[in-house]
């Protein structure tokens, strides 16, 4: 029966769940999924890191690569994410071209890079004007169930973190540059973006770490990006209800609190892994 008025009435159906301030997975509102991380598990990456948020699984490869820098930008290196929603982790995607929300979901995390300044682009930079390191984050949804900002956000940190950049020289007779890959560094993380996100219920309730379900059903989604001293790096609000200051406060504050329990599970993960 219950079954039966789910597919009636599915908003509905969900109502009844949140007037008793619980969902129908049992999760209280401001309640996320089960978070598992794996880091390092893509061996021909130069850095990779497995996310899962839930159902919503995404893995992000890292790969450098070398190239002249800009011209007006001579001391800085490149980042180039891209988030991949292929048509095997969700029915709702098709195979050809990247969709709209991958376009967003990329757009989004190129904003988190940029915003949060998780790298210093200088870093990357090997030799002033001649030679910079290019690191593509290519992160691929494996399983579509919701929520794929913070999943896409946490996976590439994951994955930036375990990067190891082999020591590069340039050769002054004869101008080429010299790899040694016996000597590797690992990258300077210099902030630790975290996203949150919430679905907003009839234009008021907020619940965090929406599923795919969740999302369909709601009148609106907003994301928070925060760092390590609770700063606001980024808000992402794709239109849907409005948010009073009130309600917008009470998300800042439940993403703070989220990014130490992500930062802390980057952080145990990181610490098991023994130095190879």
């Amino acid at each position: 029966m219950a079954t039966a008025f789910k597919t009636v009435e599915p908003l509905e159906y969900y109502r009844r769940f949140l007037k008793e301030n619980c969902r129908p997975d049992g999760r209280e509102l401001g309640e996320f999924r089960a978070t598992t991380v794996n880091i390092g598990s893509i061996t021909t990456a130069d850095g990779s890191a497995l996310v899962k948020l839930g159902n919503t699984t995404v893995i992000c490869g890292v790969k450098a690569e070398l190239a002249a820098p800009a011209v007006d930008s001579a001391n800085k290196g490149y980042i180039v994410p891209n988030v991949e929603l292929p048509s095997l982790c969700s029915t709702r995607f098709r195979s050809g071209p990247p969709g709209e929300e991958a376009q967003a979901a990329s757009q989004f995390i190129a904003d988190v890079i940029e915003n949060s300044q998780i790298i210093a682009k200088e870093d990357l930079c090997i030799a002033n004007g001649k030679l910079a390191w290019v690191l593509y984050c290519d992160i691929i949804c494996l399983d579509y169930d919701g929520n794929i900002l913070d999943a896409s956000a946490f996976a590439l940190l994951a994955a930036l973190k375990n990067v190891q950049l082999p020591s590069v020289t340039i050769n002054e007779e004869t101008g080429l540059s010299e790899v040694n890959l016996k000597q590797k560094n690992p990258l300077i993380i210099r902030k630790h973006p975290v996203a949150t996100s919430f679905a907003i219920f009839d234009d008021t309730l907020l619940i965090v770490d929406p599923t795919a379900e969740e999302e369909d059903l709601a009148t609106g989604t907003v994301t928070i990006v925060t760092d390590d001293e609770g700063r606001l790096c980024s808000v992402h609000k794709p239109g849907g209800s409005p948010l009073t200051g009130a309600k917008l406060q009470d998300c800042i504050t439940r993403a703070i609190t989220r990014h130490k329990e992500v930062k802390k599970l980057i952080d145990k993960v990181i610490k098991s892994i023994k130095p190879k």
